[in-house]
């Protein structure tokens, strides 16, 4: 079955960085596009980047432009969110998905803590 497994969140400071990976098992990861999307208790879940299948093409929400980079490897079935400068407004659980857009499969999130 289609499993996502996020991870690498964690606390960190103002201005500094976190990696975080989505590891995907139980279909062919490099046919299908990938997001990130991020949410806070009481808010609606938030489009944070989104990655094509071969990797050429990547957006990102308004938010987060000149700040994260997503990536993927194909070969690990990993996708990849590079935070960097980071605010305390980016706390949030972050989630990926299988789709260019709100997919049908999530994973179970990963915790960004952004303070001092």
């Amino acid at each position: 079955q289609v499993q996502l497994v996020e991870s690498g969140g964690g606390l960190v400071q103002p201005g500094g960085s976190l990696t975080l990976s989505c590891v995907a098992s139980g279909f062919t990861f490099s046919a299908y596009h990938m997001s990130w999307y991020r949410q806070t208790p009481g808010k609606e879940r938030e489009m944070v980047a989104s990655i094509s299948k071969t990797a050429d093409v990547t957006r990102y929400g308004d938010s987060v432009k000149g700040r994260f980079t997503i990536s993927r490897d194909n070969d690990k079935n990993t996708v990849y969110l590079q935070m960097n400068n980071l605010k305390s407004e980016d706390g949030a659980v972050y989630y990926c998905t299988r789709a260019w857009g709100p997919g049908e499969y999530w994973g179970r999130g990963t915790q960004v803590t952004v303070s001092s």
